[in-house]
């Protein structure tokens, strides 16, 4: 009963469910069949969103014990959260997995690799700015000092596994210069301020993706706020709540809270699917807690992913005439969980010059996942497979996602399969539509 009362916990904690019998709302009907990747690779039954609730059913009775496959199915689950997208009953599929996944690493079954990048890479650092920047500076001597080159090269890491190599190269580039180094803790627009805004710089967008961070910060100073980014605020906790560490992704939320406390302002922008997704968990999250559910709560409903932000306030951007051929990839926890798609493709469809196709099967995840393209990267692979064979029948030049696992994960994709696109942010299409010219 132990994972029975797991769900129940993690259910209540996140919010999602009226009642605690959430076991019982799946109701068999197989809507979710169609748009689960994984049940379209294999199409056995447990590789399904039908499938694995009977799984977790059947451990939560005691009529199944844990085992490798339950802990490997568990795992092989994407959450891109598609099925509940379809779902025609409401079931909150995510978190019964993510509470699922909980127990698989209290049982101790799973990959090694699973639960080395579980327990050590997620627990001790991300979860630590001091540690991942530490680690950062080190990836980027590796990635720009030549040795990754003569590693590649020599083929040093097929000694240890043919697909390390690979996997190697879907490492994000290090930033030369993390974002929290690019701006100031306050930054001020030049003209009136309209809006104040808190901004969440994020771990891996901090340390890998500054530019993008940067790109925000800029497109945010010409919709005329004033942008909050305090220096002492850190990993927003999603990666750890997906992978089932609550208690790490609580502490997390508590941390940021205290970090945004001392700042008055209207909404919280979010950059990364991911991020701004689990943000808006917070107030559930925190739920139970006597001194942060009330904080918790006014925190989360100012979340904002960046392009929301825009359209909601009817923010009209000044865009100069861009000419190009753009498509656009819906990013799983944007368009599944935040259930934010028609936002960014507004304003982009209100900058002159483009030339948007629609991207088939956009809503299909590209396989990233999180760290599923490092743990099951073969698996990701044809998932990405598929992604690029729809991008390249565009006939796109451009592919805009706003999430950096997608970004990185396409990116691979051309590389991967000779395909001569460009992959941005939403925010770096804006920011050069609008012919930002940075201070120097």
């Amino acid at each position: 009963m132990r994972l029975m009362n797991e769900i129940k916990t993690n259910q209540r904690l996140l919010g999602v469910l009226p009642h605690d019998d959430v076991l019982s709302q799946c109701i068999h009907c197989g809507m979710c069949l169609a748009v689960c990747p994984t049940y379209e690779l294999t199409k056995f039954e447990r590789s399904s969103p039908r499938g694995r609730i009977k799984l977790i059913k059947a451990v939560a009775r005691g009529e199944m014990a844990i085992s490798d496959s339950f802990a490997e199915e568990m795992n092989f689950c994407l959450d891109c959260q598609a099925c509940e997208t379809a779902c025609p009953a409401g079931v909150k599929y995510g978190s019964m997995v993510e509470a699922a996944r909980v127990e698989v690493d209290n049982s101790g079954y799973g990959s090694f690799a699973a639960r080395f990048i579980k327990k050590i890479a997620l627990k001790y650092v991300l979860a630590s700015n001091a540690a991942l920047k530490f680690f950062a500076r080190l990836l980027f001597i590796y990635q720009n000092w030549g040795l990754q080159k003569i590693v590649h090269s020599l083929h040093l890491l097929k000694v240890f596994s043919p697909k390390l190599e690979e996997i190697d190269k879907l490492a994000p580039r290090v930033s030369k210069t993390f974002s929290d180094d690019l701006f100031e803790v306050i930054t001020k627009p030049e003209g009136e301020v309209k809006y104040k805004t808190a901004f969440l710089t994020g771990c891996l967008m901090n340390v890998m993706f500054a530019e993008i961070n940067k790109d925000t910060v800029d497109v945010l100073k010409v919709c005329g706020c004033e942008v909050f980014a305090p220096k002492d605020q850190v990993c927003c906790g999603s990666l750890h709540a997906h992978n089932g560490d609550f208690d790490t992704a609580k502490k997390l939320a508590r941390k940021n809270l205290d970090a945004f406390d001392n700042y008055k302002f209207d909404f919280v922008i979010s950059n990364s699917a991911g991020c701004g997704a689990f943000m808006k968990e917070y107030q559930h999250v925190l739920k139970d807690d006597q001194k942060y559910s009330v904080r918790a709560k006014i925190f989360s409903a100012k979340v904002k992913d960046i392009t929301e932000f825009v359209t909601e306030n009817k923010i009209l951007l000044p865009f100069t005439e861009f000419i190009d051929h753009i498509t656009y990839h819906d990013a799983c926890h944007l368009v599944h969980t935040q259930k934010i798609s028609n936002q960014p493709r507004e304003i982009i469809d209100k900058i002159p010059g483009i030339t948007f196709t629609q991207l088939e099967e956009s809503t299909w995840c590209c396989g990233s996942a999180g760290i599923y393209n490092i743990i099951h990267y073969n698996e990701s692979m044809i998932f990405l497979e598929r992604k690029m064979k729809h991008i390249k029948n565009t006939g796109a030049r451009m592919v805009v996602t706003g999430n950096p696992g997608c970004l990185q994960q396409i990116k691979y994709g051309a590389e991967r399969f000779g395909m001569n696109i460009e992959v941005l942010h939403p925010v770096t299409l804006f920011k050069r539509a609008l012919n930002f010219k940075a201070e120097e």
